[in-house]
């Protein structure tokens, strides 16, 4: 894609949503990293659907800590692989309050060094919380980036090396939720919505399923 189309291509998803947010429901810079964690593997409305009264009772390492991975367990059980889940919040909780005082660091090396925290996850915490420049690459950003022409890459590894790469400067910090919910709400993986596409000029795709009657 032309440097003028990526320009163009942000400008409108901007346009259209002008302060992206996460749809994943979070108080403070740990309950965040805690649904984030839960959410790998699962929809961001069933993380939710478990978090509200979980964090009604727990909203810090300390609190999780005391509360255990059995109780953990009976909170999140309706999402997927809520057993490694459960171990891995626990267990990132406690080194949370042996090493970082209880705080969530902002950085992203020290965020990837705990159980259950991958690069995703580190850079949404990283984005979200502490305001950074991060693009954080799931199956929808991934999709897009290929899909589009946007960002190519065989690997999430190369297409967040490529969005850092032809990302502008104003859209940095809102990339990858403007990617996400395009992919999640519109060019979703089965049958992409191109007709209601507000960036399908500047799409390399070749819709196949034509636009539902009356659309």
């Amino acid at each position: 894609m032309k440097r003028k189309d990526v320009f163009e291509f942000y400008r409108r998803l901007a346009a259209a949503d002008p302060a992206p947010e996460t749809e994943l429901d979070w108080i403070n810079p740990y309950t965040l990293l805690v649904a984030v964690t839960l959410s790998a593997q699962a929809t961001d409305v069933s993380v939710n659907k478990a978090t509200g009264p979980l964090f009604d009772e727990v909203r810090d390492p300390a609190a999780m800590v005391a509360l255990g991975e059995e109780a953990l367990k009976g909170h999140i059980r309706t999402i997927g692989l809520y057993n490694a889940k459960a171990k891995n919040v626990i267990a990132l909780s406690r080194i949370l309050l042996d090493e970082h005082d209880g705080t969530v660091p902002a950085d992203r090396d020290a965020l990837e060094r705990l159980p259950g925290v991958g690069r995703k996850t580190a850079n949404v915490v990283m984005n979200v919380a502490f305001g950074a420049e991060t693009i954080a690459v799931d199956t929808h950003v991934f999709r897009v980036g290929n899909r589009t022409g946007l960002a190519p890459g065989r690997t999430p590894a190369a297409v967040e090396t490529v969005l850092e790469q032809v990302t502008p400067a104003p859209f940095r910090r809102g990339a990858h939720h403007w990617l996400i919910l395009h992919g999640r709400h519109v060019c979703k993986a089965r049958r992409p919505e191109c007709w209601r596409c507000i960036v399908a000029g500047l799409c390399a795709f070749k819709p196949q399923t034509p636009p539902p009657v009356g659309a």
